[in-house]
This record gives structure tokens, sequence and C-alpha cells, in this order.
């Protein structure tokens, strides 16, 4: 049994088209502007820490799994399987 880990996968989802979401300056940023109000930032990507970032990274991942090859359970749609048969072996990915 083998396991990865998607490096920075939240990252790799995209925010809905006209989803517009602002969060706090992170540390080591000015909180406050030259006009004294308090800065935030508006967030381009899905970062860790945001409630949607893991369904974003989903709606991107999905399509790819099932483009190359992948079905998807019936009972369980976060979990895909493939069968391939080589040399006459048969062998099952599951993710």
């Amino acid at each position: 049994m083998r396991r990865w880990d998607f490096v920075a996968a939240y990252l790799q989802g995209e925010l809905e088209q006209g989803e517009v979401v602002y969060c706090h300056a992170p540390p080591g940023y000015a909180t406050i502007g030259s006009d004294g109000r308090p800065r935030i930032c508006r967030v381009e990507k899905p970062i860790y820490g945001m409630a949607q970032a893991g369904r974003r990274w989903q709606r991107s991942l999905f399509p790819w799994l099932l483009e190359f090859g992948f079905t998807q359970c019936k009972s369980d749609p976060c979990m895909f399987t493939m069968t391939k048969v080589i040399n006459n072996v048969e062998q099952r990915l599951t993710l």
C-alpha cells in the first residue's frame, strides 16, 4: 500500500466566479493603513484555514480523476477506483 501527500493541495483550487473573500493581513504586514483604517487582504486563491478551501480543491480534482479513468464510488462520492489488467493480473487503485 502506498500513500500520497498532495503538497499545497488547497492552493490548487479556484474560487468560484464572483466569489469574493477577504481576510486580515498576515503577521509581519502593516495592519493599519496610512489613513488609520484597518487593512484587509483580498484572497485570490483558496488557502489553508478557509472554510471553503477543501471544497474548491475537490471541484478541481474530481473532474481530473474522472477524465484520467477513475470511477467514482456510488456509496461514497469521495472515493475513486481504477482497475487495470497488467500481465493478466488485475490491479486496483483506490483513492
